[in-house]
């Protein structure tokens, strides 16, 4: 194991993870790294999506140890249609005072009823956010992703409660085509590099370096495939983040959409006429006749308001003022990176 500070805050800056788990950030504090070498089943259509979900749910809930995390859209949604009748879901409120965010759960709520689950609403505050992200942090020898910290809260709920198993809809969109601003186009190298990459490490680090093996991977005739790119870099980032969660909290995570692949070439054409993840909305729909496809939201968390006033790190490790002109979601990533900084 190689300590390098440098590479670690580049690497997670850049790619919102340590990609390579033989460096760390301080002595005999191995960044954890999760693998994602296991076997999966092969999709080649909705049928197969379905038979292979169910398979996953089912083996998960055997015990009746097993909670879903439901949010409004359809993949957490297919997934509440396989939990047994009776079982608990829980939905994720961020909340700031005085301020309307997204909320999810109505349309978490109407999935838990169509499908007889116990619906229970996790809100969470700023305060719940810092020590939890703290906690994550000290487990994964890294600082995390946004919201690494919420899952980990609602990981902990369903364990006091006396579940072992937290059941996530995690990879779905990665495996099948729904990050479609990544497969919009045929994406130029450098092109890819500006859109993927999170944060530059040269407009906040004073020592930096810029850790592009990922890219120069999937380079080909000075083009990279965004389906190629994020089905190794971005799904070993998303699986870290949900398994480091759950472990910190004590509980196993279960991704069912992450045990699949696509065993067909995606099909660009329709993603970018606006049919992503045709594979998941045809099997939502078998599933939910008449029931209109709800509109795509991101994990919500409120980054945008609880960094608002936020001046920007202070440790000599940063340029002063380089969060001015950031978006709450990289806000987090600086902030997050000097409070680990602080913890170790």
């Amino acid at each position: 194991m190689i300590t390098d500070k440098v590479f670690c805050m580049s690497s997670y800056l850049m790619y919102r993870y340590v990609y390579d788990d033989k460096y760390s950030f301080s002595d005999n504090k191995k960044c954890e790294l999760v693998d994602i070498s296991f076997e999966r089943s092969p999709v080649k259509n909705s049928r197969d999506l379905y038979n292979e979900l169910k398979v996953r749910v089912d083996e998960a809930c055997k015990d009746g140890k097993a909670v879903l995390a439901l949010s409004g859209g359809i993949d957490s949604a297919i997934l509440a249609r396989l939990m047994p009748k009776g079982s608990k879901a829980y939905t994720f409120r961020c909340v700031v005072p005085g301020i309307q965010v997204i909320d999810e759960s109505p349309m978490a709520k109407k999935w838990a009823e169509m499908n007889g689950l116990e619906h229970e609403v996790i809100d969470i505050y700023w305060e719940d956010i810092v020590p939890a992200a703290d906690e994550c942090m000290k487990h994964k020898n890294a600082p995390i992703h946004s919201i690494e910290a919420q899952i980990y809260l609602a990981a902990q709920r369903a364990k006091e409660q006396g579940y072992t198993k937290f059941i996530l809809g995690e990879n779905a969109d990665i495996i099948y085509g729904g990050m479609n601003g990544l497969l919009e186009k045929d994406w130029l190298y450098a092109e890819f590099v500006d859109r993927y990459t999170y944060v530059m490490p040269y407009k906040v680090l004073r020592d930096f370096i810029m850790p592009l093996d990922p890219y120069r991977k999937f380079e080909v005739d000075g083009h990279i495939d965004g389906h190629d790119f994020i089905n190794t870099y971005f799904r070993q980032e998303a699986l870290g983040t949900y398994t480091n969660a759950c472990n910190t909290a004590g509980i196993e995570f279960v991704g069912p959409y992450s045990r699949t692949y696509l065993d067909t070439p995606i099909d660009y054409a329709r993603i970018r006429s606006g049919d992503t993840k045709y594979v998941i909305r045809e099997l939502f729909k078998e599933l939910y006749p008449g029931e209109s496809l709800p509109d795509k939201i991101p994990m919500p968390r409120p980054v945008n308001e609880w960094f608002k006033d936020w001046e920007g790190p202070k440790r000599e490790e940063f340029i002063p003022h380089c969060t001015r002109d950031m978006k709450g979601d990289q806000k987090w990533m600086v902030w997050c990176l000097e409070r680990y900084l602080n913890l170790i």
